[in-house]
């Protein structure tokens, strides 16, 4: 039986200044971060509230990787961060720099508003309906 999905590759031109960005401004907690070998690390980073998949970060290491780093959504919302308390997760995300494409909007679903990352990918934070 198929129980869930632990880790989501997701493309990074180094290592640091992801980890930086994901855990000083998003507020994220390093899991892991393994050499494994030349140039190469096994590095995991989740939100804090500790629900859901982690994030592995892998390093672009060719030519074709680099040109996709920002790239993965296809210029599309491509993760979902949750939260249980928009309101502050918002003020905390403006005051530590993070670029919001628009202001929050309250939707049937309930509360979001898209974010970009370090790299330009787009992300919605989002407070669900109970």
């Amino acid at each position: 039986m198929l129980t869930g999905i632990a880790q989501v590759a997701y493309l990074v031109r180094d290592y640091d200044e992801a980890i930086r960005w994901f855990v000083d401004v998003l507020g994220f907690v390093l899991v892991e971060d393994s050499p494994r070998g030349p140039g190469k690390r096994w590095v995991r980073v989740a939100p804090s509230g500790g629900k859901g998949a982690e994030l592995l970060l892998a390093r672009a290491a060719t030519a074709e990787q680099q040109a996709m780093v920002g790239r993965q959504g296809g210029g599309r919302v491509a993760w979902f961060l949750y939260s249980d308390d928009f309101a502050s997760d918002h003020a905390r995300l403006l005051a530590n720099g993070v670029r919001f494409r628009e202001a929050p909007r309250h939707e049937d679903y309930g509360t979001v508003a898209v974010f970009e990352d370090l790299y330009g990918m787009q992300w919605d934070l989002l407070q669900r309906k109970p």
